[in-house]
């Protein structure tokens, strides 16, 4: 059988770098608005 490529958990990527754990800290903070600056579509994952 084929090996498949290495997926992640949705659970676990939500929480990590998710909109509201990025608002949880100072720096996550600072990421969003840089992406709101720079106009991104997707803010966060």
């Amino acid at each position: 059988m084929t090996q498949r490529t290495l997926g992640g958990t949705n659970r676990k990527q939500k929480r990590k770098s998710g909109f509201r754990a990025r608002m949880r800290t100072t720096n996550g903070k600072r990421t969003i608005a840089a992406r709101r600056k720079k106009g991104r579509h997707r803010l966060a994952v």
